[in-house]
């Protein structure tokens, strides 16, 4: 199972059994990680995964998602 948790002002949060892969479809080697943050601002050096820098850049997202049906 996984979760992902969505931080306010911050990345997404991922934890659990997951497999991330890139646009051709091969699976990133996450090296045996159980969790790990992915970026949301777009500024990381080290898409997708956060490095930090949506301190420095003063990224701002407040968590207001909606469950919709059909989807």
């Amino acid at each position: 199972m996984c979760r992902v948790t969505v931080n306010a002002h911050g990345p997404l949060r991922i934890e659990g059994d997951f497999t991330i892969v890139d646009p051709e479809g091969r699976p990133l080697d996450l090296k045996g990680r159980t969790s790990l943050a992915l970026c949301r601002c777009g500024a990381s050096r080290n898409k997708p995964f956060c490095d930090g820098t949506h301190n420095t850049v003063n990224f701002r997202s407040i968590v207001t998602g909606e469950v919709t049906s059909d989807r």
